[in-house]
């Protein structure tokens, strides 16, 4: 299981609270730092989720930790009638709602303040469900699954893109130098929430990746799990189904 690490050592709030918090202080900034931070690549890795989704011809897609929309807004290219993007983080929210509305895709996305542990959906609503850097900032990773699962249509597709550990050498060293020295520099030099991008390191670095996050997608219920690493392993995208008679 994930060793839980929060963004503010000092502070009495929850690890929830704190990553709202967070969240809300950085989302004018967020885009911005974060296509520095990854040089750009993850807007492929977004790119490789809709693909993937876009297979199963879903009618509607719910994307958690939506943030401030960037893959709701590709998932327009599937041509699902519904995206519902939801975010513990009104901040966030807006950022994406101007960039939806200046986008003219108002018709297309919904964005929804809600919380991924507890989601507002019946069972079995969505075709499919994707988390793009955000199953990190999960206060109970389990619960914040099973939820998943619990909303998933059976046969329906969920996509984790999640940062990962690169193993082979000497990429592993380069990443570790990177999310140890430069990352959090670049962070407080353009961030005025200094603990934020410590906090994006840190966490990312403790979390479960690969095979251990596999296992705890299996334990779940979900099945045809799969992980698949990007760019030397800094990254990955996990898919997995929910069974015909999953409940």
């Amino acid at each position: 299981m994930s060793i839980k690490v929060k963004p503010y050592k000092d502070s009495d709030l929850n690890k929830k609270q704190q990553v709202t918090k967070m969240f809300d202080t950085i989302s004018k900034e967020y885009d911005g730092l974060n296509r520095v931070i990854s040089f750009g690549i993850d807007v492929k890795w977004r790119k490789k989720v809709v693909d993937l989704v876009a297979k199963t011809n879903p009618s509607n897609i719910l994307d958690i930790a939506t943030g401030t929309g960037d893959l709701a807004i590709s998932l327009t290219k599937t041509n699902a009638k519904e995206i519902i993007g939801l975010d513990i983080s009104d901040g966030m929210l807006e950022v994406g709602r101007q960039k939806i509305a200046h986008k003219k895709l108002d018709d297309k996305i919904k964005m929804m303040l809600g919380d991924s542990e507890n989601l507002p959906f019946e069972d079995n609503t969505f075709d499919a469900i994707t988390v793009a850097f955000g199953v990190r900032n999960f206060e109970t990773l389990d619960t914040g699954l099973s939820e998943i699962y619990r909303v998933l249509k059976p046969n329906g597709i969920f996509v984790i893109l999640e940062t990962s550990v690169p193993v082979k050498t000497p990429y592993k060293q380069g990443y570790k130098f990177y999310t140890k020295y430069i990352l959090p520099t670049i962070g407080k030099l353009f961030s005025k929430d200094q603990s934020a991008y410590s906090y994006l390191c840190e966490s990312a670095s403790v979390f479960p990746y690969g095979e251990a996050l596999n296992n705890i997608l299996r334990q779940i219920g979900f099945n045809s799990v799969k992980d698949m690493p990007q760019t030397f392993g800094v990254a990955t995208i996990y898919t997995a189904t929910k069974a015909h008679n999953g409940q």
